[in-house]
């Protein structure tokens, strides 16, 4: 028969092991809990990431033949593993000295910019022409190589040229190279360039590609990407003409910007239309903005305000309108 003291030892080591299960039960709750947040997390690593919110800008004729422009801002949503961001020769060095100078001051923006975007997704494509000795054994040297080739008779293998019917003649006179030094420098005969690689201030990170020519677009059509983000130098020259550049993405259908503040131009301000460098920059870019293709800024990227170089002392200016 049990006595008073056992039935209470009974008892006491009951409630013990109550205690005990819902200490368990609630340790494996917890752990539940924490399981479900990380299956959670790996399950947003597999979204779409975030797009990118572009305020693209264009200059629109008023009326056929009118001569006037108005300036017409939209906004849209790329996708970032839609996007390539093509850069553009910014070299090392330039035969230029102030050409040199510029693209060392905004260097360290664009790297900040494509960093951004590359984390974000984009593809980034280094192009800086006549260097590609320099990279032969470089992984994505190889990346732009090992691209499926393409039926590129579309594409010209060195430079387009402007095309009349679609587009008339700059708005500047570079036809002395656009060196705006004092005393002007002097172009050499080449080669041998005076560039040998990329500014080292660009970082060039895995998957990144780096080429010199139509395997860019190769490397898109490989990934069915259709927008491209074009930056770099010279607004009037390469930028324009390049394999990889305005004029042949525009021509192959892409969906194009020049990131207008992330550029140069070589034009010499004492050459027509006669007014300061940065100046015929903005005109180069509303020329592009009329007949080619839209433009965007950094900030709309990485914050703050767009970049602007130091000698560049002009209160803004944002439209042909406001030359007159």
């Amino acid at each position: 028969m049990a006595t008073v003291e056992s039935t209470l030892a009974l008892i006491g080591g009951y409630e013990k092991a109550i205690i005990n299960m819902k200490r368990l039960k609630t340790s494996w709750l917890a752990l539940a809990l924490i399981g479900a947040a990380a299956l959670t997390a790996l399950a947003a690593s597999g979204e779409a990431p975030q797009p990118l919110e572009l305020r693209l800008r264009r200059l629109v004729e008023t009326g056929p033949g009118s001569g006037q422009w108005r300036q017409v801002e939209s906004l849209s949503h790329w996708d970032p593993r839609g996007t390539a961001v093509v850069i553009c020769d910014m070299w090392d060095k330039h035969w230029c000295s102030g050409a040199t100078a510029r693209v060392a001051e905004m260097a360290p923006r664009m790297n900040q910019v494509i960093s951004e975007l590359r984390r974000r997704g984009a593809l980034i494509i280094h192009c800086p022409s006549e260097t590609m000795d320099f990279y032969r054994t470089a992984p994505g040297r190889k990346l732009a190589q090992d691209a499926p080739k393409v039926d590129l008779q579309a594409i010209m293998r060195q430079f387009l040229s402007r095309q009349p019917q679609i587009e008339p003649p700059l708005p500047i006179d570079d036809s002395d190279g656009g060196c705006d030094d004092v005393p002007r420098c002097q172009e050499g005969k080449w080669p041998p360039f005076p560039w040998s690689r990329e500014i080292a201030t660009l970082r060039i990170e895995d998957g990144d590609a780096i080429t010199d020519s139509a395997e860019a677009y190769c490397l898109m059509h490989q990934r069915a990407i259709t927008n491209v983000m074009v930056m770099g130098v010279h607004e009037n020259m390469c930028v324009l003409g390049r394999p990889f550049a305005i004029r042949q993405m525009v021509k192959l259908g892409q969906n194009v910007v020049l990131m207008r503040d992330l550029t140069d131009t070589m034009y010499n301000s004492r050459r027509r239309p006669w007014v300061d460098h940065f100046t015929g920059t903005d005109l180069v870019c509303w020329h592009i903005e009329k007949y080619l293709c839209p433009t965007i800024t950094s900030d709309q990227i990485i914050g703050g305000q767009p970049f602007h170089f130091a000698a560049d002392t002009r209160p803004p200016r944002v439209g042909p309108e406001k030359l007159r």
